[in-house]
């Protein structure tokens, strides 16, 4: 049972997921929470480093949708200027705005992937609705609010309960 909280795949950022080889096994759509995983917590817009991302992203051939639990004001204003669908105060790990992002996407569990810095909220929910889950580091972990930090706790428990099944590896799985 522990299991739900193991992402397929853990990388620094996302700059290091292999999208091309993703692509090639049937993965079209990418479902992505947006604080301390696209960018900081308290960063308003994308940097350039991430604009030039997505452009690969959508050169590609995915699309995206940005879901996440932060409100409408900070949702909507990082998500306009780069003409993305978003879903905020999503309620992660309720399925309801993973349903709603697949709906936009038009597309499978199967096929789209899930990206995140929190196991409790992105990871056991992808894995729940079927997704491909990618974990990353946090960008900026010192800019995290209270649920967060609860959250953090809540995974070191469960990183040690991974690392004793010897489920959980330091190194990184792509």
């Amino acid at each position: 049972m522990i299991e739900i909280f193991l992402p397929k795949m853990k990388v620094q950022s996302i700059y290091e997921i292999p999208l091309d080889r993703l692509y090639e096994q049937g993965i079209r759509g990418i479902v992505t929470d947006l604080d301390n995983t696209l960018v900081g917590a308290h960063s308003p817009l994308a940097t350039e480093e991430l604009v030039k991302w997505l452009s690969e992203v959508a050169a590609i051939g995915f699309e995206v949708v940005i879901v996440s639990n932060n409100n409408d004001s900070r949702v909507g204003t990082f998500a306009a200027p780069l003409q993305l669908p978003y879903i905020h105060a999503a309620r992660k790990p309720a399925q309801r705005a993973f349903v709603k992002a697949l709906n936009i996407l038009k597309l499978e569990p199967a096929q789209t992937l899930m990206i995140g810095d929190q196991m409790m909220t992105d990871v056991f929910g992808g894995n729940r609705m079927g997704m491909h889950t990618v974990l990353v580091a946090p960008i900026a972990p010192l800019e995290e609010g209270v649920m967060t930090k609860v959250n953090r706790r809540l995974e070191r428990i469960v990183i040690s309960k991974l690392r004793k099944r010897s489920l959980w590896h330091e190194e990184e799985t792509k």
